[in-house]
């Protein structure tokens, strides 16, 4: 039982948390606060003013002197919510904002209870932008508005869906909301002539109204043929927000709109002959239509991506030319098919050349989708490729952001993979906290590989006869109902079931069975700056020797390098993928392995767990090649907040079903690794030479 605490030892404690030797802060009015509360109160605030004095002390200065009257109103699972929303804030926002929501504690209470059974967006975002990104047709993005509704390219959503009393009601409801605006713009709505109606119509509002209600019975019927399981949840969403009816006459009408063929010039031709009588009200998670706003990034998004396709056009044409062929520019390409419904419906598209089908690239692809949703077609003038010097894409193409060219001005996080990070202080995640970007490694043709492969020739046989042979190895099954020999262990406890009057088991043999190995490893190696020299040439070796060892297990494997600066500048370096077979490029990229910054491991363990678990295996690990503890430029995270977060991000690979093992030079390895892998799952190799002699037989004993 805890023991309360008096004036000078609170005052002591907080001395220490709001630094006032420096900061000059007057304890004494808080401490006189806290003095008068229980045990358990003085325990549960001083341990959350610590907290978020960990983040900013202005921030823990004023929930001091709120505390009272905080635990007045909310429970404190609320006030930890509330500090932690805080926090995040002053992350993403800083410190105005996050005082201001400290401040006004009221308005928070008031939306506590709104949020209480909530479904927040920036929690649901991880799980609705795979959703919405893996549907066909062109790739949405997702950002909080205060309305909902889409442009074409974005669906904008409110930061928080509280309209149900579970918590998984309302998260349907943000997954029902994307899944209509995705539908909206893969089949259709904004192909029809809606702009030039509503401008000529007395009552546009209202017209508005009436074709977003029709064109939502099409909607519906799209959205229950490609995504039946989803459609139902919509529709008992539906019957529990907007009970009621469809006006009456709107069955036939209806039964029109939900045909395979229906389209949204048919919703808006009807709504012309039905705008004088009854509308039904849209559903919450149907949104606004802003007709206007999706036609102005409509139109500059068409001409980008005519010229885009054309000039792309031109480089397929450009390759399929015969060197030193005196023959004419080829004129035209084809699309097979050519049906536009069957288009419409598939997504389905090749590209001909004199009717045989040419490879062309994803970006090809999708940019032929994207022109299909804008038109319900692909015109005959985007198949032509583009002449010499016909577009410039810099004057008409939105600016393309490429990796390595992510610190040549301000930094942008497009195309970036967003982490949580763990703050040990705090006790909690900072939410889309790390930015991790997979960056090129620059390929090395040289005479490496060859080298490593000559100087350990003899090592290299054996090793590729000790991985032969783990591939074709049996394995002892004991205590079967039949086989090849007698298990003695399971005799010996059946000859003294029996005679102690037990049932006697049948399970008494063994044999040998062989099993296919179902193993993907992710090799994770460190390129931070204290690799340089020796370090790296000895991960390299190692590397080579272990692939070349793993081409006759058939293992499946990938090698990424990590490195980076700063928690917006975690970088990772794809060397091998799981589906690129060990080629030419492979052998130039673990060439081109060299040192960098520093070691952020936390954000590199996370997005190499994420790409591990889009592999198929019964058996997944992650192997770290690493020369230290996790470090970056800053004091913070190379302190215990770095070993912190890398052990919380091992955790989460766990229960992911992901097995780490970590391969170290640093022999003072011993005081941090036990804490973050566990006492087994560790080696240390004490001297750096030895590096790619023991690598290879560490993987023996932790597949085996």
């Amino acid at each position: 039982m805890r023991s309360q605490l008096n004036l000078q030892q609170i005052r002591h404690l907080l001395d220490d948390y709001f630094e006032v030797e420096y900061s000059f802060r007057n304890t004494r009015e808080i401490g006189e606060k806290l003095v008068r509360m229980e045990a358990d109160e003085q325990a549960f605030v001083l341990d959350w003013i610590k907290r978020t004095a960990s983040t900013h002390i202005e921030i823990a200065y004023q929930f001091a002197h709120q505390a009272p009257r905080a635990l007045q109103l909310m429970e404190k699972a609320m006030i930890e919510a509330w500090l932690v929303q805080g926090m995040d804030i002053y992350d993403l926002s800083g410190l105005h904002a996050a005082l201001a929501l400290i401040r006004d504690m009221d308005a928070f209470v008031e939306q506590g209870r709104e949020r209480a059974a909530g479904s927040v967006f920036d929690e649901q975002v991880g799980v609705l932008l795979p959703f919405v990104q893996g549907l066909s047709g062109r790739k949405l993005t997702l950002e909080k508005a205060d309305t909902l509704h889409t442009d074409g390219e974005v669906i904008l959503l409110p930061a928080v869906m509280a309209h149900l009393p579970r918590e998984r009601d309302n998260f349907l409801l943000y997954k029902a909301a994307v899944a209509y605006h995705w539908a909206q713009v893969r089949f259709g709505t904004f192909r029809a002539d809606l702009v030039p109606y509503l401008q000529q119509h007395p009552t546009p509002d209202k017209a508005l109204r009436c074709f977003h209600a029709l064109e939502t019975v099409r909607l519906n019927a799209c959205i229950e043929r490609e995504l039946p399981g989803l459609y139902r949840d919509m529709e008992a969403l539906e019957k529990r927000l907007n009970p009621e009816a469809k006006p009456a006459g709107w069955e036939q009408w209806m039964i029109t709109l939900r045909a395979p063929g229906a389209t949204a010039q048919d919703s808006l031709d009807l709504s012309k002959q039905l705008i004088d009588g009854p509308i039904p009200k849209p559903c919450l998670f149907h949104g606004q239509l802003k007709p206007d706003l999706v036609l102005a990034v409509m139109q500059r998004r068409i001409e980008r991506e005519k010229a885009r396709l054309r000039v792309a056009l031109k480089a397929v044409a450009d390759d399929l030319k015969q060197p030193n062929a005196d023959e004419e520019p080829m004129d035209r390409f084809e699309i097979s098919p050519l049906d536009g419904l069957e288009l419409e419906k598939e997504m389905q598209i090749e590209l001909l050349v004199d009717g045989k089908s040419m490879p062309v690239t994803d970006e090809v692809k999708n940019l032929l989708t994207s022109i299909i949703q804008d038109l319900g077609e692909i015109p005959e003038e985007y198949l032509t490729p583009a002449g010499p010097g016909e577009y410039d894409l810099k004057d008409i193409d939105e600016e393309l952001l490429k990796p390595e060219d992510v610190w040549s001005g301000t930094y942008h996080e497009d195309g970036a993979y967003l982490y949580k990070e763990w703050d040990y202080r705090r006790k909690h995640y900072r939410k889309n906290w790390c930015v991790v970007r997979e960056m090129p490694v620059k390929e090395e043709h040289d005479e490496f590989v060859a080298g490593v492969i000559h100087k350990y020739r003899r090592l290299l046989s054996s090793l590729r006869k000790t991985f032969e042979a783990m591939r074709d190895e049996d394995r002892l099954l004991k205590r079967q109902t039949q086989g090849d020999g007698v298990d003695i262990d399971a005799f010996v406890e059946a000859w003294a079931d029996m005679h102690s009057g037990l049932e006697m088991t049948d399970r008494l043999f063994t044999r040998m069975h062989r099993e296919e190995r179902n193993i993907a490893v992710m090799f994770m190696v460190d390129m931070s700056g204290s690799t340089q020299g020796w370090v790296n040439q000895a991960e390299r070796e190692a590397l080579v020797l272990l692939v070349e060892a793993l081409q006759a297990l058939g293992d499946r494997y990938a090698i990424y390098g990590f490195t980076g600066m700063s928690r917006k500048r975690c970088e990772v370096f794809p060397v091998k993928q799981f589906d690129q077979p060990y080629d030419v490029g492979v052998r130039a990229r673990i060439s081109g392995i060299r040192a960098g910054d520093y070691t952020r491991m936390g954000a590199a363990i996370r997005h190499l767990t994420h790409r591990l678990n889009e592999v198929e295996a019964r058996t997944k690990l992650l192997v770290t090649l690493s020369d230290g503890k996790p470090d970056d430029y800053n004091d913070e995270y190379r302190s215990q907040y770095g070993i912190e977060d890398t052990r919380q991000a091992l955790f989460e690979a766990r229960r992911q079903g992901v097995h780490a093992f970590c391969i170290t030079i640093d022999e003072e390895g011993q005081d941090y690794l036990p804490h973050m892998y566990g006492a087994a799952n560790y080696t240390v190799v004490s001297e750096i030479e030895k590096l790619p002699l023991k690598v290879s037989d560490i993987y023996k004993k932790i597949t085996t």
